[in-house]
């Protein structure tokens, strides 16, 4: 079944195949992981609103009408599951990373600058409105363009890019060093060649 196409893995889902619908979903697996990562911005949320979007997934697969792509739906009801996720998120107390166990004596410095890195990006996406954390997720980690974004957001073109463009600029800024302190480590694209 992994090597059909999402056309024929969606059609067969459709028609009631689980092997169809779990080879879907082990496809797609990392990559709404992914997203619902810096979406939520730590691994408990993440996995929770994967959780959440794989089963909006299998329930909503049925009324999926294939107008679009698969994973520009996949994208739409994932982004959805991460925004309730926030939602709900602010509405209880907020987990305290463990990040001291990655540098304890002893852990690789690659490692450690990693985590530092990865916690870094976490913690300037979370400052951004979710509008605009979306718009950038999907754009820098999904490598979605603009009219997908549109499709996936359901909002204009010209919106994506205001809000990407805002948002890579808030990014930017939390992640900018400050005097005395050298070059921020952390890789975040602040243009587009498209």
């Amino acid at each position: 079944m992994s090597s059909e196409s999402d056309a024929t893995l969606v059609a067969l889902a459709r028609q009631g195949d689980r092997g169809a619908l779990d080879a879907l979903l082990r496809r797609h697996h990392d990559r709404i992981y992914a997203l619902c990562r810096r979406m939520t911005g730590n691994d408990s949320d993440a996995l929770d609103a994967t959780q959440e979007a794989l089963l909006a997934i299998c329930r909503g697969l049925a009324r999926f009408d294939g107008r679009s792509a698969f994973t520009t739906w996949m994208y739409r009801v994932t982004t959805n599951a991460c925004l309730d996720e926030l939602r709900r998120k602010s509405r209880r107390p907020t987990p305290v990373d463990d990040l001291a166990a990655f540098d304890r004596p002893g852990s690789s410095p690659a490692l450690s600058e990693s985590v530092a890195d990865r916690h870094d990006i976490d913690a300037a996406l979370s400052t951004l409105p979710d509008e605009f954390r979306a718009a950038v997720v999907l754009r820098d980690l999904c490598d979605l363009d603009y009219a997908e974004i549109a499709s996936v957001l359901d909002i204009p073109p010209g919106t994506v890019r205001s809000r990407i463009a805002r948002g890579r600029a808030a990014v930017a800024l939390v992640l900018a060093p400050r005097p005395g302190t050298g070059p921020s480590p952390a890789n975040v694209r602040t243009h587009d060649h498209d």
